[in-house]
């Protein structure tokens, strides 16, 4: 049961880097681009809807939706580019995967914003 929970996290990983290169190939739509890159965004981000420190319900996103994400996405790439996405995600997966700070700060500091405009408003709220 363990090899098979690993070799679904390692085949969840390597559809995450295919929806990478999904999103930056030309000839796939806008909308599945915008959709891919969320998906792609919360896959990576540190932070989860809902934190993994709470029993049960924090890994429920983890298990729910990101697989939902994917299959979704999956389904608005055309498949000649998944196929050559596949590729390019092998080789990486291989290589080891790049290490992007910028789009980490960026992705850091949109949850930052948040939570700060979150706090803000609750304060407004309970004054």
């Amino acid at each position: 049961m363990l090899k098979k929970m690993k070799d679904w996290a390692k085949k969840l990983k390597r559809q995450i880097f295919v929806l990478y290169f999904a999103c930056k190939d030309e000839r796939v739509p806008w909308y599945a681009k915008v959709f891919t890159a969320c998906v792609v965004a919360y896959a990576f981000s540190p932070i989860d809807l809902i934190p993994d420190f709470i029993p049960i319900l924090g890994y429920l996103d983890d298990v729910i939706l990101i697989p939902l994400g994917i299959m979704l996405a999956l389904k608005m790439i055309p498949k000649n580019v998944i196929a050559d996405c596949e590729v390019k995600a092998e080789e990486m997966m291989k290589n080891g995967k790049p290490k992007n700070w910028i789009v980490g700060s960026i992705i850091v500091l949109i949850w930052g914003i948040i939570l700060i405009w979150g706090s803000l408003i609750i304060y407004r709220l309970l004054n």
